[in-house]
């Protein structure tokens, strides 16, 4: 199978004149986030049947794959030919490439979100206050309350003293609620940067009376102050009065205009739904449990501060249009305030009633029909590993899925090293694949027979087929042929990170807008 060659000046053009590219970084996320261009979305060839027809809902879209001289980017843009994907192109030469021809590269994941909020402090200059100073505003029980912009897991796992879970986009629609007396002072915090700076600004955009200031470098600046960090915490925002979200609404509305945001109606949602030739994403932008308990058929659960945040890991289509919902208005308007001027053409949505919202329950990906595969369910697969009948369990969810849990004896692996994962396996008469998402493991049965010479199972359901079954899990990374290359370990997770790598990467968040001048494809704006 043949396919176009493509260059720097193509991708770049295509950039400069605001046209549809998926420019698909097709690596493992780690060496992805290493270096790679601006625009570079990260969609591994692992996940590619199970991720694309989510991602790039139009089929003759342009798109051109990367990776660094690996192969991977015509193993990939193979599997996108097959899925019925029509104009696929290589970049020729891969990251390496494109750094001789003179593009930037950037380190890191979610990179344009990154450098759009750094270049949003840089013209703004957004307030914030040091981890000493806001630790002393707590020490002295002064009128103030500390936010949390993350998503929930993110902060309870660590936060602030005192500080509240307050996701971004509820950020406008909330604070009145949690800080009614305007003398209160906001303090609005996040994990490094990014996230504290909009929604600093998001407040100060809307109109908020209150003083606010983002926590200057996050928990990362909490934790280089020697100053301790809670863990577990579980305090979170509460339901506000109509009279606060009408007031929020009129605010948010205001900025989504200031921003030049279009508003977009049923009919408008029907015909790009139906639309062959312009890509448009669709995102419901509230709390993941309003979502589930209903929405409108055809939008994406994406809450709307990590939609800011992580944009082009649900919209890697740069140049699509993008439309939000939120009945309320407040979580799709703001969040589209920001994506406008991060270039996007970005609609919201207008009055939504209840009685519109006629789907329940999770987003379900689109996915290709699944090959026919020999499947076995958890109960025979438990009676196999009894009988001890030199049966192995290979597991090709993510790494961090198979640390919180796996069939017990079951060996991780990605299925872009699959080759070398089978040089490292145990020799077995029986291999049974494993996943989560369960169709996964579907997808990568016939390469797998074909590389082993033995007989292969699909465990039906996968690890929640097995964990509904009531069988036991174990935990931990205990045996890996492969190595975790799917996730990109950040300097802001957890509570044991080196204290050098936090100082490195507020280093290198700062010298993001230079790096953002050096890059010029970008065309974003700061209201």
């Amino acid at each position: 199978m043949s396919f176009n060659i493509t260059n720097y000046s193509f991708v770049r053009n295509k950039l400069l004149n605001k046209e549809e590219i998926a420019f698909l970084d097709v690596r493992e996320e780690d060496p992805h986030a290493q270096e790679h261009p601006l625009f570079a979305a990260n969609l591994p060839l692992s996940r590619i049947e199970i991720d694309a027809f989510g991602k790039l809902p139009r089929k003759d879209v342009s798109i051109v794959t990367l990776d660094d001289g690996e192969g991977y980017a015509e193993l990939a843009a193979q599997k996108l030919r097959g899925l019925g994907y029509a104009d696929v192109s290589i970049f020729e030469g891969g990251v390496q490439a494109w750094k001789a021809a003179g593009g930037e590269v950037f380190k890191d994941v979610n990179v344009p979100s990154k450098s759009f909020g750094e270049l949003v402090e840089s013209k703004r200059h957004t307030p914030s206050l040091s981890a000493q100073e806001v630790q002393k505003l707590i020490d002295d029980k002064a009128d103030v309350v500390v936010v949390d912009v993350r998503r929930f897991d993110e902060y309870h796992t660590m936060s602030i003293p005192t500080g509240i879970s307050v996701p971004g986009a509820e950020l406008v629609l909330r604070v009145p609620d949690l800080a009614p007396n305007p003398k209160t002072k906001i303090i609005v915090n996040c994990a490094g940067r990014t996230r504290s700076i909009i929604g600093t600004q998001s407040l100060i955009n809307a109109g908020i009376p209150n003083e606010v200031n983002a926590l200057r470098n996050g928990t990362i600046g909490w934790t280089l102050a020697g100053q301790v960090l809670d863990k577990g915490q579980s305090r979170k925002f509460k339901e506000v009065s109509n009279e606060i979200s009408d007031t929020a609404a009129e605010r948010a509305r205001s900025v989504a205009d200031r921003a030049n945001v279009k508003c977009a109606s049923f009919a408008d949602v029907a015909k790009w739904q139906a639309q062959v030739d312009r890509t448009t994403y669709f995102f419901d932008t509230r709390t993941p449990e309003e979502y589930e308990a209903g929405h409108l058929p055809g939008f994406r659960s994406v809450p709307g501060g990590q939609l800011v945040q992580e944009t082009e890991m649900v919209a890697p289509v740069r140049g699509a249009r993008i439309v939000l919902a939120d009945p309320g208005g407040v979580r799709a308007n703001m969040p589209a305030s920001w994506l406008a001027q991060m270039a996007w053409e970005v609609y919201v949505l207008d009055d939504i009633k209840a009685s519109d919202l006629t789907q329940k329950g999770p987003w379900q990906a689109p996915m290709p029909s699944l090959p026919s595969v020999q499947s076995v369910d958890p109960t025979m697969l438990s009676e196999w590993i009894k009988e001890n009948s030199n049966t192995l369990i290979v597991d090709f969810s993510t790494h961090a899925n198979y640390v919180k849990g796996h069939i017990p004896g079951a060996w991780f692996a990605l299925r872009s090293q699959l080759v070398d994962a089978l040089g490292k396996l145990p020799k077995a008469n029986r291999y049974v694949l494993t996943s989560t998402p369960p169709q996964l493991a579907s997808f990568i049965a016939e390469e797998f027979k074909s590389l082993s010479g033995v007989e292969v199972y699909v465990l039906r359901g996968g690890n929640t087929g097995w964990t509904d079954a009531g069988l036991e899990i174990e935990k931990g990374a205990t045996h890996l042929a492969s190595p975790p290359l799917d996730r990109y370990k950040r300097p802001y997770e957890g509570t044991g990170i080196d204290t050098a790598a936090m100082q490195a990467y507020l280093d290198w968040e700062f010298g993001l807008v230079e790096q953002l001048g050096k890059d010029g494809t970008h065309h974003f704006w700061v209201l």
